[in-house]
């Protein structure tokens, strides 16, 4: 009985970790972009930007995943397939953690000295330059500990997209124990996310220290 269990969930723990890796890889390039609209000089963009940011911080992300998915029948008529509710999942995942990042960004570039900036100009170099070469690394460097925290609360969030019945790992582990009468399933998923979060954890703290972030 356990084994099965743990079989199921691990096919459960192979699209939660499908749904992880790809909203971070499209989620953190996206919340760049939302940084740099979000500084915009033009009122309409900055202010359009800073609306998705506090739509996506203000309300839930499960409650943003029903929207994605059952958005396009409600709204314009268009059928859903079932295939359809892996897109939904990293859509409203994306979307809401590029909304993070990007705050997380802007206070990392806030704490970068305003005269290396004027440093790097004074040497010549140009506003595209200094931005790639001096500003980037340096944000992503002071602000590795915030990604780290969201990184990790990513993990958990995947069981959100139980929402539309994506077959994640909590999905499974809530049918498995409504059909088994048992807690064992929720056990094992808690001790799978468990050993998930502390993978991350290792490979990030490693990171961290790779990249010096906590020297002086």
């Amino acid at each position: 009985m356990l084994e099965e269990i743990i079989t199921q969930l691990a096919g459960g723990l192979v699209n939660t970790v499908i749904v992880f890796t790809l909203t971070l890889v499209f989620s953190m390039p996206l919340a760049l972009v939302v940084y740099l609209g979000r500084i915009s000089r033009f009122f309409p963009l900055r202010a359009l930007v800073q609306l998705y940011i506090s739509v996506m911080r203000g309300t839930p992300l499960i409650l943003q995943v029903m929207v994605v998915y059952f958005g396009p029948y409600y709204l314009l008529g268009i059928e859903i397939s079932p295939q359809y509710r892996f897109y939904a999942v990293v859509i409203a995942f994306t979307v809401n953690y590029a909304a993070y990042f990007a705050e997380i960004y802007r206070g990392g570039f806030q704490s970068i000295p305003r005269g290396q900036r004027e440093a790097a100009f004074v040497l010549g170099y140009s506003r595209r330059r200094t931005f790639l070469t001096i500003e980037l690394p340096q944000m992503f460097r002071r602000v590795l500990p915030s990604i780290t925290n969201e990184v990790i609360t990513l993990v958990k969030d995947t069981s959100l997209a139980f929402a539309i019945a994506y077959a994640e790992m909590f999905t499974v582990a809530k049918q498995l124990s409504a059909a088994s009468a048992s807690m064992t399933p929720f056990i094992v998923a808690g001790v799978f996310y468990y050993v998930f979060n502390l993978i991350v954890s290792v490979v990030m703290e490693r990171i961290e220290k790779r990249m010096g972030v906590y020297a002086i």
